[in-house]
């Protein structure tokens, strides 16, 4: 069960929403006490501190906070991609994290510093595989990743022929192919126009159903957070901790325009405002 919400912070009017999407399933990811520090000496600055959740198989769970609170400093922890303190527990399917673990991959905001431009699409979807697997397992592994994100019929063009939402869409393939079974992704289509962006989420809504992949997803949009997730943790505080843990009791599959419109989802839109706003 996921460490529940600070109640020593300003609660929002709505109550938290904390009953567990996984439970029952196997735990992938898991932070106990979890804290980072940046700089050295009499610069260190501490930006999280007794960070304490599960993350179970299939879920959906965004990040959100306020600006500067680690929201991307936590997705790279559980990725072993950054250090952390001493005593920190953090794990990933019951094994300690030292190093990027097995099975995870990262999908970024910019996604075109992610890709080979000299490359072509299905090129850069393979990058991670090749030598790695027997040629007709790795042109099959690309065919149905690309298949996934629509881009079948773009395989031989370039990334810089490609539109924004194409080019993250690639990226997003590279993950698929590699099989990964857990996602972190940081504010993956942050830097896309509003329908572009609606598209890639249900996109990854369809990729969540199909492949099972649990994914963790940084976003500061909170219709986003909304519409894709099973639950949504909220960072507060300086050092920031897990403030709010707010279940998203939504039916899947979703619709941009239906669900959006259900009476729930403007009251758990309302409740996460109101989680990060009254966090100053």
């Amino acid at each position: 069960m996921p460490a529940q919400a600070d109640m020593r912070s300003a609660a929002p009017p709505a109550p938290d929403r904390v009953s567990d999407p996984g439970r029952g399933r196997g735990v992938v990811f898991e932070a106990r006490g979890l804290g980072v520090e940046v700089g050295a000496g009499r610069e260190t600055r501490r930006i999280l501190q007794d960070v304490t959740f599960d993350v179970r198989e299939r879920e959906f769970v965004s990040i959100m906070g306020r600006s500067g609170t680690g929201k991307t400093t936590l997705l790279k922890a559980l990725g072993g991609l950054r250090d952390v303190t001493p005593g920190s527990v953090v794990s990933a399917r019951g094994e300690p994290v030292d190093g990027p673990p097995e099975g995870v991959s990262f999908v970024f905001q910019d996604y075109s510093a992610s890709l080979l431009p000299w490359r072509t699409v299905e090129r850069n979807v393979s990058l991670g595989l090749e030598g790695r697997l027997e040629r007709p397992e790795l042109e099959r592994r690309v065919t149905d990743a690309l298949e996934m994100v629509g881009l079948a019929g773009r395989r031989r063009g370039y990334p810089w022929q490609l539109s924004g939402g194409m080019q993250q869409r690639v990226q997003l393939a590279r993950s698929l192919a590699m099989r990964a079974s857990a996602l972190l992704m940081d504010e993956p289509f942050g830097s896309l126009d509003a329908m572009t962006k609606a598209a890639l989420q249900d996109e990854l809504q369809q990729v969540h159903q199909e492949t099972g992949a649990t994914v963790l997803f940084v976003t500061h949009d909170i219709d986003e957070a909304i519409f894709l997730s099973d639950r949504i943790l909220i960072l507060a505080g300086d050092p920031a901790t897990i403030g709010h843990s707010i279940a998203v009791d939504l039916p899947r599959p979703r619709d941009q325009l239906a669900t959006k419109e259900l009476p729930e989802f403007l009251a758990l839109r309302r409740t996460v405002y109101e989680a990060i706003v009254g966090h100053a």
